[in-house]
């Protein structure tokens, strides 16, 4: 299950390691279907890294902070720092290659 991250608990859950945040809304539907493929990127990269999610109406400082213009957003960060940056939905293939 991908973690699901808030305002409080967003800078220490990317400190560290490789982590896929994933912005997204309830209301928005290609990021309806971009959540099962987030699942099972958490089940799959499971140990390797971390996959968690943003609901941007519940954190709309974090998505200013991270200039979120257009949802689904999922953006890797490595050691606290955002090294990539996918707008929209694709494939699994492709958010897989971000975690390698």
């Amino acid at each position: 299950m991908p973690k699901h991250l808030t305002e409080t608990d967003f800078d220490a859950a990317v400190a560290s390691g490789t982590v896929l945040v994933d912005f997204w809304a309830t209301w928005c539907g290609p990021c309806r279907m971009l959540a099962p493929v987030i699942e099972r990127l958490a089940a799959d990269f499971d140990g390797k890294a971390t996959v968690a999610k943003v609901d941007v109406d519940q954190c709309p400082a974090l998505a200013m902070r991270y200039n979120i213009q257009s949802i689904p957003t999922v953006i890797l960060f490595k050691d606290g720092q955002p090294v990539q940056t996918i707008i929209g939905l694709r494939s699994y293939e492709d958010y897989a290659a971000l975690l390698g």
